[in-house]
């Protein structure tokens, strides 16, 4: 008996479904008109049969289920023409193929009226799977994109926010900057304007740094579609310098590691020698792209006073605060509280509500304990100047104070340095008057470059104690001028630490200023780099042992923001070649020297007393443009009177004096020097004090002197 396997290889469910095709063939065959009406199920069975017996023949021979062993069909189509059947049983042209037809591929005619889609065969693709990075990239597109058309900051950091790869931020840099590099001028702006606004709170220090990197590295791609890349990165990363996102160390060590050949090295140094070293490069990069869109300190100020008057009318506490919140400049709530106790000093009835105002506001965080101490402070030094508008303002700023720290608001630790009578009025007045010559003498310094002068000024002065403030006034004076007068202010700084400051004078000097450091950056807005240079360049000259930069750092206050400056300082002072490069630093150099502009003066003077042309004479002094020196212009003219017994050198003091060229504390302060070198030039001009004591009589009844102007009479 033959096996299920062998009987046509049909298996149950086959046969089942060849039962169901013959009846479905019967009932074609009877309802084609072509077809025979007999004998359709007969030559079916008879088929089927036929190829089983050819199946068993050929198993019975060992051939299995292949070789040419069965029986091969002729059969007609309905066309008539002769039509061999297939191999497998399918049947040819115009016949209905094989009756069990589940394994093979049904080729379908897309071509065909009636073709169906869904009667395709699946096909498996594989879908190539993202990485988180590209999954960031293809988001922060829309969110830089909708920046640029809103100008919304705020939305712009909470959709970066909820991205939630903070890793990835130096991505979100790149596109950024890249974007904006490739557009006008507002939206260079406003990218620059959005880094600084994410810049610590939203991306860290680290993602700024590394998205620049980036950029650097991507340059030379970069320029292939945008012809001035190089220029416009070099000006985006000058910016952010400028806007304290970037170290300015950070040129320093992209140089190191960019190829000197690199397009990424050109925008180092571009941004370096052309941006960075130019005067007064913060205010120029603020404005390059047509000016920073955020609040000016001005403006701010005047917000303040604006909010403050509108409580004082109204008396609505709770709309004070939050307008103060509104202005979002919390590192500036130290101006809210000043004008708030001026006002209150200012009006009795306004005294009241300034203090719930202050205490409200500090109970609610809004306005912090630093904050507050700061504003105190502030007042404290400007008191003098509040006395001559409000008599009272000294006792009622005290009586503020002390309701103040009653009540919690503010620090105990504050003490109003005349509170105790320990600073009397008399010492007030002398340090505003030292304060006023210190200013006056810098800026002549700043004019003359006479290092000798302004050392003997200050001996003059005769106030040691106050050594640290004039360093002070001279480096904040000198951060918001040109590379000259930074390079004349370190310069003096090493003369002024060999003869007359001592180190401890100098340190103070720097506490005084890293103190500070955060309030000289809303006039400065590189102070903080520049204070750093200005430290660096201090050890590098010997006037400040590297110790004494611990010694700097142990007396800040906690939290105090020149904290940072201190170690850039360190970093660059103990950077290689740092002797080199920050001798250079401001580009070396003071300009005229004294004794050049001493030949100058002592040229004109000769030329005009040889021709007598007054108008050519005061042309050259004005030419000078030092009219802090004219005192020399003065000095020399009366000892050349002397010399050469020819007074007509007087005239041109006249004219001088009549035109304002020279003023009168110029003209009485040449009167001094040569008063004081009489004993010298009687060596050479025997007559020199009669002839001198002329000349102050001709002097004093033109009105050229101060009435305070005295003369010896002794020999």
């Amino acid at each position: 008996m033959a096996s299920p396997r062998n009987e046509g290889f049909l298996t149950q469910d086959q046969r089942e479904k060849l039962r169901i095709a013959v009846q479905n063939a019967e009932t074609l065959s009877l309802a084609s008109p072509r077809s025979p009406t007999g004998g359709s199920t007969s030559a079916l069975l008879q088929q089927y049969e036929q190829q089983r017996a050819a199946a068993a023949a050929a198993a019975a021979r060992g051939g299995g289920g292949g070789g040419g062993g069965g029986v091969r069909h002729v059969r007609r189509s309905h066309s008539g023409k002769t039509v061999k059947v297939k191999k497998d049983g399918a049947g040819g042209k115009g016949t209905w193929g094989k009756l069990i037809d589940t394994d093979t591929d049904a080729c379908l005619d897309r071509n065909d009226p009636n073709y169906d889609s869904d009667e395709e065969p699946y096909e498996l693709v594989e879908a190539p799977v993202s990485t988180p990075v590209e999954d960031y990239k293809k988001s922060v597109a829309p969110i830089i994109e909708e920046y640029f058309s809103t100008g919304d900051v705020k939305l712009a950091a909470s959709d970066l926010k909820e991205l939630g790869y903070d890793d990835f931020h130096r991505y979100f840099v790149k596109k950024l900057v890249s974007m904006a590099m490739d557009r006008h001028d507002k939206e260079k702006e406003m990218a620059s304007v959005l880094l600084s606004s994410l810049y610590g709170d939203v991306i860290s220090s680290t993602q700024i740094r590394l998205g620049f990197v980036m950029l650097l590295e991507a340059v030379d791609d970069l320029a292939v579609d945008i012809l001035d890349a190089v220029d416009v990165l070099a000006l985006f990363i000058a910016r952010a310098v400028v806007d304290d996102i970037l170290p300015p160390a950070f040129l320093s060590r992209e140089k190191a590691s960019l190829s000197e050949s690199s397009k990424g090295m050109q925008v180092v140094q571009i941004a370096e020698k052309s941006y960075l070293s130019a005067p007064h490069h913060a205010e120029l990069l603020e404005r390059r792209w047509g000016g920073s869109t955020r609040t000016t300190v001005d403006a701010v100020k005047l917000r303040i006073t604006d909010l403050l008057k509108e409580y004082i009318k109204n008396g609505d506490t709770a709309e004070a605060c939050r307008c103060i919140r509104e202005l979002a400049v919390p590192f500036f709530h130290h101006e809210v509280v000043k004008r708030a106790l001026t006002l209150g000093m200012e009006s009795p009835t306004a005294e009241a509500l300034i203090v719930k105002l202050l205490k409200e506001a500090s109970e609610e965080l809004l306005i912090s304990s630093s904050q507050m101490m700061k504003g105190f402070s502030r007042v404290v030094d400007s008191l003098d100047d509040l006395s001559l508008d409000i008599p009272s303002a000294k006792s009622q700023f005290q009586t503020l104070v002390s309701k103040a720290v009653s009540e919690g608001w503010l620090d105990s630790s504050f003490v109003h340095v005349g509170a105790n009578g320990d600073v009397q009025d008399d010492e007030h007045e002398k340090l505003r008057r030292y304060k006023k010559e210190a200013v006056s003498m810098i800026h002549e310094y700043f004019l003359s470059d006479d290092v000798p002068e302004i050392i003997r000024s200050l001996k003059e002065l005769g106030s040691p104690e106050y050594n640290p403030i004039f360093i002070k006034k001279l480096i904040t004076i000198a951060m918001d001028r040109k590379n000259r007068e930074k390079e004349m202010a370190s310069i003096l700084l090493s003369s002024l630490s060999m003869e007359l400051f001592s180190t401890e004078d100098i340190v103070k000097g720097f506490i005084m200023l890293l103190e500070s450091a955060e309030d000289t950056a809303l006039d400065i807005l590189d102070a903080s780099d520049e204070l750093g240079l200005f430290l660096a360049r201090a050890v590098i000259d010997d006037v400040l042992a590297p110790l004494n930069l611990d010694e700097i750092s142990g007396k800040l206050p906690p939290n105090c923001s020149g904290a940072e400056t201190l170690n850039m300082a360190r970093s660059l002072a103990t950077a290689r070649h740092a002797g080199e490069r920050l001798l250079r630093c401001w580009g070396g150099g003071t300009g005229w020297v004294v004794e050049d502009t001493k030949d100058k003066i002592a040229k004109l003077l000769e030329e005009y007393e040889s021709g007598g042309d007054v108008g050519e004479a005061c042309n050259c002094i004005r030419e000078l443009h030092m009219p802090f020196f004219n005192h020399e212009v003065v000095k020399k003219a009366l000892v050349m009177a002397m010399e050469k017994k020819n007074e007509r050198i007087l005239v041109l003091l006249q004219e001088c004096f009549g035109e304002g060229i020279i003023t009168i504390n110029q003209m009485t302060k040449g009167f001094s020097r040569v008063r004081d070198g009489l004993d010298d030039l009687a060596l050479d001009i025997p007559d020199a004090r009669e002839k001198f004591l002329s000349y102050v009589e001709h002097a004093k009844k033109s009105g050229w002197l101060l009435p305070s102007f005295g003369v010896a009479t002794s020999a």
